[in-house]
């Protein structure tokens, strides 16, 4: 077994910091363990980008299956490719970019695994075209506790299919999948960026750009208020089709890193403020149209490592909600009213709108609406209960909150999001668990 303090097995947003039995490295797809003999309770364990507890075990083991990193095969005619699941979309966009091929839905990073991606069901800025990722995977091979290896697809197991996608790796391990990539002519993307002043321009701009581009979010300072509740910069752009731009991009610049854990009080309203109202002006014009390599449009943030160090050591939590359109819009509102009362707000705050392309899990977390997502230091109690008040308001709206982000929220809010949870429950292995599973099913969860 792996020695755990080789490598830090923690969540992005380094809250919760849980200690885990043992950690087994998944280096080859015909020399798997037997898992029915490992101790304690498994969990799956790519690189650790999920924000909250969905990738801790504590007191259980994990699987590492970053070792698992190989393609297998690629159809040059189809665009489909198989590969193991611990490569990472960094992989496949760096060998399949040049050759004209781009992932059909990406985060805002690609330092995931394609077998995170599908236990997340991860979405990008195309939701509105596109649906989640899960639904441009083919089938997968999954072992279970008991040995069973199993082809998955929505011919064959398919409720496990299901099940799995979305299911945040309690149905079992994946141990390759194929998904189908999307042709491209080039390299680049035709980008604009629209300043927007109120909370009503957003969703007209949102509606103008679903039938005219593919790719869609905006950044907002949620400190505004009044009438207007938020502005920000509208982004959207479409795969650039000029066959004389290169699909190959020159090798990246020395990118920048957060070396030490920064003072947890230098992330405060007033700084957050500033940053807001500077960035926010940064952009003169109403409307700014360039054509930029792909990488700054999707992953601004990965051009520095460690990001995440910027909250200091206690860590951060990520907040990612979604509510159902309606006529005023009014739970997005009190939402933003009541961030703006607490004084809490991020400067990495996104905002969006989800399209009606049904996702294909069983605990997928997009659905018709607008989603909103922030980063908030963690500052004890007081940051607790913020986001426990947002939570009774998503409830009350019938709307959801995304596991992937989640460290905190609460048995009834979870029950509350995916109504499916009993339905899903039948396919957790019985070997399988996680910190968040065991919270959010717990009967007396709360949070944290």
């Amino acid at each position: 077994m792996l020695d755990p303090s080789v490598r830090e097995y923690g969540s992005w947003g380094r809250y919760p910091r849980v200690r885990h039995r043992a950690v087994v490295p998944i280096s080859w797809r015909n020399e798997i363990p037997d898992l029915a003999a490992l101790p304690g309770s498994l969990l799956p364990y790519g690189y650790g980008r999920s924000y909250g507890d969905s990738c801790l075990n504590e007191g259980g083991t994990l699987l590492d299956v970053s070792g698992l990193n190989r393609f297998i095969h690629f159809d040059e005619e189809t665009g489909v490719l198989r590969c193991e699941a611990g490569v990472r979309l960094d992989q496949i966009l760096a060998a399949f970019v040049p050759r004209g091929w781009f992932l059909p839905v990406t985060p805002g990073t690609k330092f995931v695994s394609v077998g995170g991606a599908i236990a997340n069901d991860i979405h990008g800025k195309n939701h509105h075209v596109a649906g989640t990722f899960g639904r441009h995977v083919l089938r997968f091979e999954l072992v279970r506790s008991s040995g069973e290896r199993l082809i998955c697809s929505p011919e064959e197991n398919a409720d496990l299919f299901r099940a799995t996608i979305g299911g945040l790796g309690l149905t079992g391990l994946i141990i390759w999948a194929e998904i189908r990539l999307k042709p491209i002519t080039n390299a680049f993307i035709a980008e604009e960026q629209i300043r927007f002043e109120s909370l009503d321009e957003f969703l007209a701009l949102s509606a103008e750009s679903a039938d005219r581009y593919e790719y869609i979010v905006s950044w907002i300072d949620c400190f505004v208020g009044g009438g207007r509740y938020v502005r920000g910069h509208f982004m959207r752009g479409n795969h650039d089709p000029s066959p004389v731009r290169p699909n190959r991009l020159p090798e990246p610049k020395l990118r920048l890193a957060v070396p030490v854990d920064l003072p947890s009080k230098l992330l405060n309203t007033w700084t957050v403020r500033a940053f807001n109202t500077v960035y926010y002006h940064r952009q003169r014009a109403r409307c700014v149209r360039k054509v930029i390599p792909y990488e700054p449009f999707f992953y601004p943030l990965d051009t520095i490592h460690t990001w995440n160090r910027m909250y200091g050591r206690r860590g951060f939590l990520q907040y990612q909600c979604v509510v159902p359109f309606d006529g005023d819009n009014a739970a997005i509102k009190e939402i933003l009213d009541r961030i703006r009362r607490s004084g809490q707000g991020s400067f990495l705050t996104v905002f969006k709108t989800f399209g009606d392309v049904p996702s294909p899990g069983m605990l997928s977390f997009p659905r018709p609406g607008i989603t909103l997502a922030l980063d908030f230091p963690l500052q004890g109690p007081e940051t607790l209960r913020l986001l426990d008040d947002l939570d009774a308001v998503v409830r009350e709206s019938a709307g959801a909150l995304y596991p992937a982000k989640d460290a905190r929220m609460s048995a009834e809010s979870f029950r509350a999001s995916f109504p499916r949870w009993e339905e899903f429950a039948r396919y957790v292995d019985p070997k399988f668990s996680s910190s968040f599973w065991r919270r959010v099913t717990s009967e007396d969860g709360q949070s944290r």
